[in-house]
C-alpha cells in the first residue's frame, strides 16, 4: 500500500483532566467564534466568525472586549474556521470549511494591514489531489512557509501541505492518521514560536505533539491533555511555548468564553 495513503495508528500518553482558566467573556456580539490567533506586533488577540457571519476580522483585549474592527473588503466569507499568522505581522484566515462537502476548491487570505478598518487581503488558493474526496477543514498552522491543514473527521483524519505563496495550489497529501479511534474531531491547531510544540484542538481535550523532525509530526511525541469540561471549543494559540489560549462557542448559556491553559 502506498506508504502516503497507510493508516498511522498512534500510541498516546495522558494523564487525568486539567483545568481551564477563564480570563475574560467574549462579546455577546460574537456569535460565533471559531478562531483565536496572537500576531507579532501587535498587543491584541484575532478572532473571526464563521458561516453566515461578517467577512470582518476582530481584535480583543484581554478583557475580551472588541478593540478593532475590520473589514476584509474584498473578500467573503464562505466559512471562516481558522487563523494563523507569520512573524512579518500578516494573519491569514482560513477559509475552507466545508460541512456539506460539496467545496472542491478553498482559500486562505492574507491579510497585512490589521490598522485600517478596512482594508483587502491577498489570496492563496488550493484544490485537493487528485482521487482524495471533498474534507471537511477547521484548523491549520503555518510552519516553515508551509501551511499545514488537518481534516474533521470522527475516525482517520489527514494532513495536507499548501505553500504560502498567492496564487492556486495542487495541496500535497502528508499523513492518514488517527488519534483516538473516533470522536477526534480537530476544531483548531496551532504551532509555537519556536517551532517545537504543536497542540491539536478538539471540545474535551488537545494533543500536544513534541520532539519531531522537520514535519514529521506524528513520528514526534504525542500526549493527550483533557479539560475538566467539555464545550465547543473552536479556537486556540500560543500565549508563550508552555501556555495556550483557547475559545470556545457560547450554546446553551454555557460558553463563550477566552481561557487560558498550561501544557
Amino acid at each position: 500500500m502506498n506508504k502516503i495513503l497507510s493508516l498511522f495508528f498512534l500510541i498516546i500518553s495522558s494523564c487525568g483532566t486539567r483545568k481551564l482558566h477563564v480570563i475574560a467573556d467574549l462579546p455577546s456580539s460574537l456569535k460565533e467564534a471559531s478562531a483565536i490567533e496572537k500576531v507579532e506586533n501587535s498587543n491584541l488577540l484575532w478572532t473571526i466568525e464563521d458561516s453566515g457571519n461578517k467577512n470582518n476580522i476582530y481584535g480583543l483585549d484581554l478583557k475580551g472586549n472588541i478593540v478593532k474592527d475590520v473589514d476584509i473588503s474584498n473578500s467573503s466569507n464562505i466559512d471562516w474556521e481558522d487563523l494563523t499568522s507569520d512573524k512579518q505581522g500578516n494573519l491569514y484566515i482560513g477559509d475552507f470549511g466545508n460541512n456539506s462537502k460539496n467545496r472542491d476548491d478553498f482559500t486562505i487570505y492574507k491579510v497585512s494591514d490589521l490598522k485600517a478598518n478596512k482594508t483587502n487581503a491577498e489570496r492563496i488558493n488550493f484544490v485537493l489531489p487528485k482521487g482524495v474526496k471533498p474534507k471537511d477543514f477547521e484548523s491549520f498552522f503555518l510552519y516553515k512557509d508551509f501551511f499545514y491543514l488537518f481534516s474533521k473527521e470522527n475516525k482517520s483524519s489527514m494532513v495536507f501541505k499548501v505553500p504560502n505563496e498567492i496564487g492556486l495550489h495542487k495541496a500535497t497529501l502528508l499523513k492518514k492518521f488517527n488519534l483516538e479511534g473516533k470522536n477526534h474531531r480537530i476544531t483548531s491547531a496551532a504551532i509555537s514560536d519556536n517551532g517545537k510544540t504543536i497542540v491539536l484542538l478538539n471540545h474535551n481535550k488537545l494533543w500536544e505533539i513534541t520532539g519531531f523532525k522537520d514535519d514529521n509530526f506524528f513520528k514526534g511525541n504525542i500526549q493527550e491533555l483533557k479539560f475538566d469540561h467539555n464545550s465547543q471549543k473552536e479556537g486556540i494559540c500560543f500565549k508563550d511555548a508552555k501556555t495556550v489560549y483557547i475559545t470556545d462557542e457560547k450554546t446553551k448559556g454555557d460558553g463563550g468564553n477566552l481561557y487560558e491553559f498550561k501544557l
